[in-house]
């Protein structure tokens, strides 16, 4: 007896101990916007305080947020891609063993320039052609890139210096750039090395040129967006929330003859489509005062739905059978699997 009351005891002080009041959310530079406007929303029923949300990429996110379990660990990592096997991985061995996963929505990866730049449409292939750090000569062989202007890829193109503001290699963003359109144009180029030699063609792919055509910008978009604004002859890559914000000042370009818009994007007819998540340490439920009815807020109809408040910021709703099953997830508070992660 003595026994179980010391145990109930330690127990109760480390529960104490553990308690915090406000939520810490940490993450993607993409969610980033609609965790925030989540955060405010919930934070305004004033049952619980505003939820404190970073912006660190979603790379540097899951750093953060499988470090461990405690008050001085992040609740919620935003994210611009699913979770990596990897990640997953350092999140067990450091105890982060049930992790709920949220999928959001969609968001349209867009390249966008100044509207008083030149108007440019591209291909898949003509974007890898632009940034990839080696492409193919006229025999076939890969070479360093030596286009230097847009019209050396295409004569049809504007005859200005290729520079692409974007994301570096710890954003998800990034990672979408190089599956979304990367590969794709990859693909169109390098038929035959993808069959012939599939590790060289991954490499040439997953590869970026180093010789400033293309500028890590750093994981805060906005950033990307005021240099445009002063550039007109530059590009960026951001989510299309953030073209959508903007589009006073910024045009998104027409990828394989599609516009990025939200409808183009919700039709899947913009190829260059991502689905955006948000994972919550189920272990911290009860631990960290309205941890669980913040990711309820999160999946409510009023948020995420059709005509919710998260669809005016940019976002692109789920159809109605996922939102059914994340809403169930979440209520459930459903742990992501091993065999789910790739």
């Amino acid at each position: 007896m003595k026994y179980l009351l010391t145990l109930a005891l330690v127990t109760t002080i480390s529960t104490t101990a553990f308690a915090r009041d406000q939520i810490r959310v940490v993450g993607s530079s993409t969610v980033y916007p609609f965790t925030t406007t989540v955060a405010e929303n919930f934070g305004r029923s004033k049952k619980f305080k505003t939820p404190i949300v970073e912006s660190t990429g979603t790379g540097g996110g899951f750093k953060l947020f499988c470090t461990g379990i405690g008050p001085s660990h992040p609740d919620v990592s935003n994210a611009s891609r699913a979770i990596k096997k990897s990640e997953f991985e350092m999140c067990v061995k450091n105890g982060v063993t049930e992790i709920v996963e949220i999928k959001i929505g969609f968001d349209g990866l867009t390249i966008a320039q100044a509207k008083n730049g030149p108007n440019i449409k591209l291909t898949m292939a003509q974007v890898f052609l632009a940034l990839a750090e080696n492409v193919p000569d006229k025999s076939g062989n890969l070479v360093p890139n030596p286009h230097r202007n847009w019209s050396d890829i295409d004569s049809s193109l504007p005859n200005v210096r290729i520079e692409v503001l974007g994301p570096p290699p710890t954003s998800g963003t990034r990672d979408s750039f190089h599956e979304l359109f990367m590969e794709p144009g990859a693909e169109a180029v390098l038929k035959e090395l993808k069959k012939s030699n599939p590790k060289v063609f991954e490499t040439a792919w997953k590869s970026i040129r180093k010789d400033g055509a293309y500028v890590e910008a750093g994981e805060n978009d906005n950033v990307i967006i005021q240099k445009l604004q002063g550039n007109r002859n530059a590009f960026g890559i951001f989510g299309f929330s953030f073209l959508d914000e903007n589009t006073a000042t910024l045009r998104g370009v027409t990828i394989d003859g599609v516009e990025p818009t939200f409808d183009t994007i919700s039709s899947g007819k913009y190829k260059g489509a991502r689905e955006l998540f948000v994972y919550i340490k189920k272990q911290h439920v009860g631990a960290v005062l309205g941890l669980k009815e913040f990711a309820e807020e999160y999946v409510s109809v009023r948020a995420i739905g059709d005509n919710g408040y998260l669809s005016r910021k940019g976002l692109v709703a789920l159809p109605k059978n996922q939102l059914t099953e994340v809403t169930n997830n979440v209520r459930n508070m459903v742990s992501l699997k091993e065999n789910q992660v790739k």
